[in-house]
């Protein structure tokens, strides 16, 4: 088991004596079975005790802030529509019609042009709060009853402008599903802000896949070269300073390559690592100087947290080895009204590195089709991605 010399990255060939105290792991410790990335009665089987049951970010709220905006979504099998009210109230649905199944909405997204909801199969019509209003049908039966078939409804919470779904009977309570805590942005406008743009890509890998590239960075000095330059302690193929066996030895020495943070005069994740304005009025000291932190709610989002701006990453399964990644960048209307707003400062860096997430998370799927790999094996770095999948052995009875 290979120990990290701190400053180069490599090997240094020392072993742990199991006295350390640092987060990483220390002993050998297996991953998931590798089938469990592409065989298709497993895949199904994460959707019903996963996908189907946990909430699940969609969107945020800005994106369809006017009363009767709404936008489809596929989580699986499954396709979801959301229709803001003209009371302001969002509402989810299952997007079937009740006559005989059909698509309600084609569309990704858009605004009805009246206040129903309209098959475009058989013409029924439901109101936005997911109540029939009318069938097509000359005469209807005696003991036909419109109040028997409304749409099939979702949970939805819209919490603090991001709109989460949750297609289960009884949902959980949503903060539960706050990984590493909803107090991580409690200092960000998250509510304030708008979507000045997004990106989507269609990747060729499992959903987990990806979030275990994310959850680790023993990959980043070959992957993410930039990123390391910005984030200097990622060139050591770790992302916290505890990673480090021997972390108190650096502790004291405000080295961004030991303690974490942007690199000595960055800002922000941008190109050149200056800001696009001052920091947000209500962040710490702490959060400035760090530069980045992370809101996590799996299975389906994370979010990177600014100075300037946030960043989310929603992650939705298409099939065993399809995932849809859509990324949103979010900022205060008033950033981009700036003359000087230059927004492929931001997006042009961040896309820079997702693309090269996603080609490393498409290698590793495409490896794990081999007939001899059973299960690989976690180093000390991966502890957070020992705890990912640990979170997905609860949830599918491994």
């Amino acid at each position: 088991m290979s120990a990290v010399r701190p400053g180069t990255g490599k090997a240094s060939g020392k072993t742990l004596t199991g006295d350390e105290d640092f987060d990483g792991l220390d002993r050998v410790e297996p991953t998931l079975p590798g089938s469990t990335y592409y065989d298709p009665a497993w895949y199904e089987h994460e959707l019903d005790r996963i996908f189907y049951r946990e909430w699940l970010y969609l969107c945020h709220g800005s994106t369809m802030a006017k009363p009767r905006s709404f936008r489809t979504f596929k989580i699986g099998s499954q396709r979801i529509l959301l229709v803001r009210g003209e009371d302001g109230q969002l509402r989810g649905f299952h997007n079937t019609c009740r006559h005989r199944g059909s698509i309600l909405c084609k569309e990704a997204q858009g605004r009805l042009t009246g206040k129903a909801i309209r098959c475009p199969y058989h013409q029924w019509a439901y109101s936005m709060e997911g109540d029939l209003l009318a069938t097509s049908s000359l005469a209807e039966a005696a003991d036909f009853d419109k109040a028997d078939f409304p749409l099939y409804p979702v949970h939805v919470q819209e919490w603090r402008g991001l709109v989460f779904v949750c297609l289960g009977d009884d949902a959980p309570d949503l903060r539960d599903s706050f990984e590493r805590g909803s107090d991580r942005i409690e200092h960000w406008p998250v509510e304030d802000l708008v979507v000045g743009y997004t990106w989507r890509k269609v990747m060729k890998c499992n959903w987990k896949t990806f979030w275990d590239n994310f959850n680790e960075c023993l990959h980043c000095p070959n992957i993410h070269p930039e990123l390391c330059d910005l984030v200097p302690i990622y060139g050591r193929r770790i992302s916290g300073q505890r990673d480090d066996p021997h972390w108190q030895d650096t502790a004291e020495s405000g080295d961004p390559r030991f303690v974490g943070g942007l690199k000595e005069g960055a800002q922000s994740w941008t190109s050149d690592g200056v800001a696009l304005r001052e920091p947000f009025p209500n962040l710490t000291p702490e959060e400035i100087a760090r530069g980045q932190s992370y809101f996590i709610s799996a299975p389906s989002v994370f979010i990177a947290c600014h100075v300037d701006y946030m960043r989310s990453v929603r992650l939705l399964p298409l099939g065993p080895e399809e995932t849809e990644i859509e990324v949103e960048w979010l900022f205060l209307p008033e950033t981009m009204e700036r003359p000087d707003f230059d927004l492929s400062k931001v997006t042009d860096f961040a896309i820079l590195v997702m693309q090269q997430d996603a080609e490393a998370s498409e290698l590793n799927q495409e490896g794990m089709r081999s007939r001899r790999f059973t299960e690989g094996v976690l180093m000390p770095e991966e502890h957070w991605l020992k705890r990912f999948q640990d979170w997905v052995r609860e949830r599918t009875d491994q």
